[in-house]
């Protein structure tokens, strides 16, 4: 009898999740078959599981596959693979992370090196019920199509911080950069979530002067300070727009910040963010990825101040490289290990979507084994 493998579907917004079963495939060549050791609950999946937008249909199906940020084993190499994507030795067992998308290499974007932009880098998330089944997180198994981004995980890293590498951590080390954070920057960070937790230990790492980090949940603020924010901004002391900006702009001498990083997936979030900005600041839109919401905005504010705005979605095999090399080489410095709060067997995925929604959890973790 063929070995068989578990998936969690998600069966609609705000829906239970429902566990299947398909057949695990042989990798084709160039594939690599990877046995998920540990799988997170990111902001963007919640935001899908709510409701608050709608992807790309899967095929007609009602059974969609959910999750991308996860660390896992090379349980079965296709024919041809024996390197990772930064040239080291590839064998069955090594622990390795990889990018969730796959851009073509073809297409506009991805020939004008745009390639996190790539139109059809998703192209292979069907609904489980196609082959090879196994083509997102919250399953046992995760198959890497060829000409994927994968790097093995430096021995010292363990799975719970290798796990927010390729979504979290490496795309607030693709933020920054493109922002060109740098010495003496003054950076406000918009949501203390994954990705804003660890944007901090990045703009720490680029020799940025002040962090100052916004949240409505005291205990992610906690955190945020263990990660080296110098100043933290509870919404709940802060209530309003004007009340926070205000204590920014005081915080930072009367200026304003030099970039505002957006990581709250709130449309609201904007033209605060931007209004905390001084002249000539950029602000960097990474969570709202809902379309639809909206909110008024005087683009004067962006005209008279010489103020900028950058979208960023994704990240360049770089990002993910340079993530481990920081959880690698600083972990004696930022608590990685404290990101994942809590974890769950991916059993009780539906009680970890909704401890995590009710702001009772962090950031969950499935154990695709427990």
């Amino acid at each position: 009898m063929a070995e068989t493998g578990l998936v969690a579907a998600m069966t609609g917004p705000r829906e239970p999740f429902v566990l299947l079963e398909f057949p695990v495939p042989d990798p084709q060549p160039g594939a690599i078959l990877v046995k998920v050791h540990l799988a997170n609950v990111c902001g963007s999946d919640l935001h899908l599981w709510r409701g608050d937008y709608k992807p790309a249909d899967p095929g007609g199906s009602k059974y969609r596959s959910v999750g991308h940020e996860m660390v896992g084993t090379v349980a079965k190499l296709g024919p041809g693979v024996n390197r990772d994507s930064a040239g080291q030795p590839l064998r069955e067992g090594d622990r390795i992370v990889y990018r969730y998308f796959y851009p073509c290499g073809q297409c506009r974007a991805c020939l004008r090196r745009q390639t996190p932009r790539c139109l059809h880098a998703m192209r292979y998330r069907f609904s489980p019920e196609v082959w090879p089944h196994f083509n997102a997180a919250y399953g046992q198994y995760y198959y890497l199509h060829p000409g994927h981004t994968v790097f093995r995980v430096p021995d010292n890293v363990t799975d719970e911080m290798a796990a927010p590498a390729n979504c979290a951590l490496a795309q607030a080390i693709y933020a920054l950069e493109q922002a060109g954070a740098g010495w003496g920057d003054r950076v406000v960070i918009q949501g203390a979530g994954g990705v804003g937790i660890t944007a901090i230990a990045v703009a720490r790492e680029l020799g940025v002067e002040q962090i100052i980090v916004l949240d409505a949940v005291p205990e992610r603020l906690a955190l945020a300070r263990q990660f080296g924010a110098d100043e933290t901004l509870c919404l709940r002391d802060f209530p309003t727009p004007s009340e926070r900006v205000a204590r920014v702009r005081q915080l930072t001498g009367g200026w304003g910040a030099d970039i505002v990083l957006e990581l709250t997936g709130r449309a609201d979030a904007f033209p605060e963010g931007v209004a905390m900005l001084g002249v000539g600041g950029t602000y960097v839109v990474v969570g709202n990825i809902c379309a639809g919401h909206t909110a008024p905005f005087d683009s004067s504010e962006l005209v008279l101040y010489g103020r900028k705005v950058l979208g960023i979605m994704w990240y360049e095999p770089a990002s993910l490289y340079k993530a481990l090399q920081l959880l690698s080489t600083r972990q004696e410095r930022y608590p990685f290990d404290q990101i994942v709060s809590h974890k769950f067997p991916l059993r009780e995925i539906n009680r970890a979507f909704a401890e995590q929604d009710a702001g009772r959890v962090h950031r969950a973790a499935l154990l695709p084994w427990a």
